[in-house]
């Protein structure tokens, strides 16, 4: 008989195959020991009826034809190792810890066939594996498009079943305000809602004319946590701050700089309802009214924060402080007056002041703050994580100064770029292939061993301006998450293209039966195109 072919996404570390093969079936038990198990059993048995149509009873004792799922503590340091071995008997996986359990069955869901079939064919293999990286991210923006609580529990899905570990949720910006403050009603009775949106690349050929929006309550917040830490994930928010702050100052004026000033934006955008006083923005882009840097500001954000807090139960609070214009605060004599009273040289070192009052906030909270790199100009805050989104600069520069950085460059990881030259629908731009995401290495040359521990990991970003339904997500991100999931997963050194194309091909049979939407965009771009310099 021979040896089937094995096919595993991300490649596993360490891994011999056998001839002959495991059945399971409807009368498979699954072992559940430990209750730290639990949650992997669940996933699997929910994983089996979804797509087979089956469920397996559990048991608490070893039998022939099992799922064993076992945590021997201690037997490896690094959160998610684990090890797998199938026999003709069943399966047993065990888990330095309970998350490594849960990635060995996202490895046994691989094996299955990627056909409907009353029995299962499992290949007899043995693997020693464990994660390169400790981050391994996937961002969403519901700002620009509002997504429901059903479709960002999918998209956690997919990160679990790719071994991915944190859901970034950016849920403020100057389109929507997204989650629900209680002690600020209007952040999203008005500041959710925008009266139309433009058609065609900003700033717009047309507008829709609809009145648009959404947002999640904190219970909804809550259950997504849930969710996802049923999964392995863990969720960070993003609360924007000061810049890309519109649906916020629409709602509550008298946090800009200059509350009587109409909401400004660029002369060619089609626009939608009231043009006088603030509103919600209906085009993309940068805008300048951002916060202004006043005790209300702050007040404001840190009833925010208190909030936000008893709901993401995760480590760090994302506080943007990307792409926030100066000009208002350049032309507010409050904010040169607080410049020369704090003693600080320009605008940028206000937003460094800014950015560092609200991390010694958010710390005195127990929590640390990530930031979009421009929170480096002007002096970056003393235990902030650094975002680095403009090129790899930014995460150098945070790493040479001993501060951990997690790389989300856009020449390599915004999915909200074209991925086919054309593309077949509307995009911000950009061309990112999937052999150019597959190529990146997340540790820049430019680090010295030593400064390599600071690279916490990496992540990709969908921005959703032109993203208005999960149909399109989907289309976005695969098969390019699954490329990015094996560089963040894999030893650099393990894994090659020609290695990875054949277990994609797979892959893309297991989408077609788990019913995921993907780009049948062809991945063999000839190396000329496929060159992008940053």
């Amino acid at each position: 008989m021979a040896r089937a072919q094995v096919n595993i996404i991300p490649k596993p570390n360490e891994m011999t195959t056998q001839q002959g093969a495991f059945l399971l079936s409807a009368q498979t038990k699954i072992v559940v020991k430990d209750p730290l198990t639990q949650k992997s059993a669940d996933f699997l048995n929910n994983f089996l009826q979804d797509i087979y149509g089956f469920k397996l009873a559990t048991s608490k004792t070893a039998s022939a034809n099992s799922i064993d799922l076992s945590i021997t503590k201690g037997s490896s340091t690094v959160e998610g190792a684990y090890q797998f071995q199938s026999t003709k008997n069943g399966v047993k996986i065990n888990g330095a810890n309970p998350q490594g359990v849960f990635y060995g069955v996202q490895t046994l869901i691989q094996l299955l066939p990627p056909t409907i079939g009353k029995s299962l064919s499992i290949p007899l293999v043995q693997i020693k594996d464990e994660p390169h990286f400790g981050y391994r991210g996937m961002h969403l923006d519901v700002s620009r498009h509002f997504f429901p609580v059903a479709y960002v529990k999918r998209y956690i899905d997919f990160l679990a079943l790719h071994k991915m570990n944190y859901f970034h949720w950016h849920l403020t910006d100057d389109q929507g305000w997204r989650i629900e403050i209680k002690k600020y009603p209007k952040l999203t009775s008005v500041g959710a809602y925008r009266n139309g949106t433009i058609t065609g690349h900003a700033p717009g050929d047309g507008n829709d004319d609809k009145k648009y929006g959404g947002f999640y309550t904190q219970e909804e917040a809550k259950e997504v946590v849930r969710y996802a830490a049923s999964r392995y994930v863990t969720v960070i928010p993003e609360i924007e701050m000061p810049g890309h702050a519109s649906a916020a100052i629409a709602a509550y004026p008298e946090l800009s700089s200059f509350p009587e000033e109409d909401t400004g934006y660029p002369a060619k955008t089609p626009w939608s309802g009231p043009t006088k006083g603030k509103q919600v923005q209906q085009t993309y882009g940068v805008f300048v009214d951002v916060f202004s840097p006043t005790e209300k500001t702050f007040s404001f954000l840190q009833d925010v924060i208190d909030e936000i807090i008893p709901l993401f139960p995760a480590p760090y609070i994302h506080v943007g402080g990307d792409e926030s214009p100066k000009d208002n605060w350049k032309r507010s004599e409050f904010a040169q007056q607080l410049i020369k009273e704090k003693g600080l040289k320009d605008e940028h070192e206000l937003q460094s002041y800014f950015i560092q009052r609200m991390e010694k906030y958010i710390n005195s909270k127990g929590k640390k703050i990530i930031g979009w790199d421009e929170i480096l100009e002007g002096g970056l805050a003393p235990n902030a994580t650094v975002m680095s989104w403009r090129g790899e600069t930014g995460g150098i520069e945070a790493a040479k100064q001993k501060h951990n950085v997690i790389m989300t460059p856009s020449t390599y990881v915004y999915f909200d770029y074209s991925q086919s030259k054309p593309e077949d629908s509307l995009t911000i731009g950009g061309y990112l292939p999937i052999k150019k995401i597959y190529s990146y290495d997340p540790i820049p040359a430019q680090l010295s061993p030593e400064e390599h521990k600071y690279v916490l990991g990496a992540q990709a970003n969908l921005w959703t301006e032109y993203i208005d339904n999960g149909n399109k997500v989907e289309y976005m991100i695969f098969p390019r998450m699954t490329a990015l999931s094996e560089v963040l997963w894999s030893k650099k050194d393990g894994r090659t293209w020609e290695d990875f194309e054949p277990r994609l091909n797979t892959q893309l049979k297991r989408y077609d039966l788990w019913k995921i939407n993907y780009s049948k965009a062809s991945w063999n771009v000839a190396p000329e195109q496929n060159n992008n310099t940053k």
